[in-house]
């Protein structure tokens, strides 16, 4: 590795650029960026320090790209989205710090002007993973090999989706959810769930995921009262909206009223509505 045209260019001192790769001399790195060989970053890409962007990866758009963060060979970040409706907006992907995009990645920008396709913080997506434009992605999330998730997708904190399967677009699936790999997840998966199955059905709480997570240690966290609201909610003889009327009244913790929280926007109209219980 070498510099190359930092000499010329202060946008781009300190960092660390193969002789044959491509910067456009308008892109911004920080100190300690590499550019791998064959790499292209285009000339409104932001890079953060540490970054380091793997052989023949390229990024374009109007990008921006946070610290120490690893790009392995092949990914594409910030290039048109697959969306008929595009016309041509000057539109941004936004990517946190400490992120992992393993081979043949893909990350869509939004589609109209204005709009943005979010990634946040500590994030690990496996090789062939596609992120769709004006998805937004939390923070401690993994996504498996071969996942393809759609535009409009929201996906909160530490959920861990399984490996070859696609989301529906406008789905949102909740913090520390667990999909299973090959499920066909075209309905909301709620805050703590198990999802899996073709179609996707929920199987219940994310046991293992919720014990991992160190949730059972904290003093605020009660176990036993979110698994009373889930089962109030999926397992009564209650429709959805008066289930979330009874647990709204009751005793709520943080967690359970994460959960009723995300059940009563994902029951909206503008929403898919939350995946079914299995057996249902």
């Amino acid at each position: 590795m070498e510099n190359k045209n930092t000499e010329l260019n202060a946008n781009l001192s300190g960092a660390k650029i193969h002789p044959n790769a491509f910067v456009d001399h308008n892109a911004k790195l920080d100190e300690g960026v590499i550019i791998s060989q064959g790499a292209i970053i285009g000339p409104n890409v932001t890079i953060g320090k540490g970054s380091e962007i793997g052989p023949n990866a390229v990024i374009m758009g109007k990008t921006k790209i946070g610290d120490n963060n690893k790009i392995f060979p092949n990914v594409f970040i910030g290039l048109d989205p697959q969306d008929l409706k595009y016309n041509g907006a000057s539109t941004e992907v936004i990517i946190g710090d400490n992120n992992i995009f393993r081979e043949c990645v893909t990350i869509n920008k939004a589609t109209d002007e204005g709009e943005k396709t979010i990634i946040g913080n500590n994030n690990l997506l496996m090789a062939y993973t596609h992120i769709g434009h004006n998805c937004v992605l939390g923070n401690r999330i993994v996504l498996s090999n071969g996942v393809q998730v759609a535009g409009h997708v929201k996906i909160e904190d530490k959920a861990i989706i399984g490996g070859c399967l696609g989301i529906h677009q406008f789905v949102h699936i909740g913090y520390l959810a667990m999909v299973g790999g090959m499920t066909r997840v075209d309905r909301d998966v709620p805050p703590f769930c198990l999802a899996e199955g073709h179609p996707g059905r929920l199987r219940g709480l994310n046991r293992i995921g919720i014990k991992r997570s160190g949730l059972m240690e904290n003093k605020d966290f009660d176990f036993k009262l979110l698994q009373s609201t889930w089962n109030l909610l999926f397992k009564s003889n209650n429709v959805i909206s008066d289930a979330l009327d009874i647990a709204i009244r009751g005793k709520l913790d943080l967690s359970s009223k994460k959960l009723c929280d995300f059940l009563k926007d994902s029951i909206t109209r503008e929403r898919r509505g939350p995946m079914p219980l299995i057996n249902e």
